[in-house]
């Protein structure tokens, strides 16, 4: 595989997502959506790996990259009073990106992914409405909710077209990533809903090195995921790479 050819291939996916959800008004008012390189790479692995891959699989893809975009520009506006007008719009937007992924699917008609991807979205939402109201709950809790939002939709995509044996090396990696940027954003004062609630679980003073100790034990385990897999070489080095 040449070394060009991931990075390619996922700001292809990347641009195509855009197109897909393009729109004058939006882009003259607010920011370009959101889009996770590291989520795109995943999308993309049993396609990087040699699995069969079609048309209708790069138009499934791409909705999971709408809705996630979707999602983003709604977790956007959490921390926003919608008054100005690209305030507004950035509510907007959220919701015609999700309009826009049902409306692919459904003229493709693939039905079983809009169950599948309806049934992520449910359970996406059920783990961040925890952190409202679930104080008590232990650190592995907190990180188990924060594997299920970044990794389940991506999951269900992998179940419908049978990509099942991507699944473990995938959500400990994005899982990896989203502890990571907890702590990144903690260091920089930018700490999030689910950083304060883990730290009340393990306390403030120990929840850097908690963090990095379980940073450190889930890398361990991807590694030893990865040796075991049958990947491409370039693959298995593109994905500790990007943990490292």
């Amino acid at each position: 595989m040449n070394a060009t050819y991931i990075p390619q291939e996922t700001e292809s996916l990347k641009m195509t997502i855009l197109e897909s959800i393009r729109h004058k008004t939006l882009l003259k008012y607010i920011e370009t959506p959101s889009l996770n390189d590291h989520q795109l790479f995943y999308l993309l692995l049993p396609k990087l790996n040699g699995e069969q891959w079609d048309d209708n699989t790069t138009i499934a893809a791409t909705t999971v990259g709408i809705v996630h975009a979707s999602l983003a520009e709604h977790d956007k506006i959490k921390a926003l009073n919608a008054t100005s007008k690209s305030q507004q719009l950035t509510v907007l937007s959220g919701d015609y990106y999700s309009g826009r992924y049902y409306e692919i699917l459904a003229h493709a008609n693939n039905i079983p992914l809009i169950h599948k991807i309806s049934e992520g979205i449910v359970s996406r939402c059920e783990q961040e409405i925890t952190v409202y109201h679930y104080e008590n709950r232990s650190l592995s809790d907190w990180i188990n909710s924060l594997a299920i939002i970044d990794t389940v939709l991506i999951q269900r995509f992998y179940e419908v077209y049978q990509y099942d044996v991507y699944i473990p090396i995938m959500k400990e990696a994005l899982t990896i990533q989203r502890l990571k940027h907890e702590i990144a954003l903690t260091e920089a004062g930018q700490q999030t809903l689910f950083s304060l609630m883990m730290q009340k679980s393990i306390g403030s003073a120990s929840f850097p090195d908690t963090i990095q100790h379980e940073i450190k034990s889930r890398t361990d385990k991807l590694q030893e995921l990865v040796e075991a897999s049958s990947l491409e070489e370039a693959l298995k080095q593109a994905i500790l790479q990007r943990v490292s």
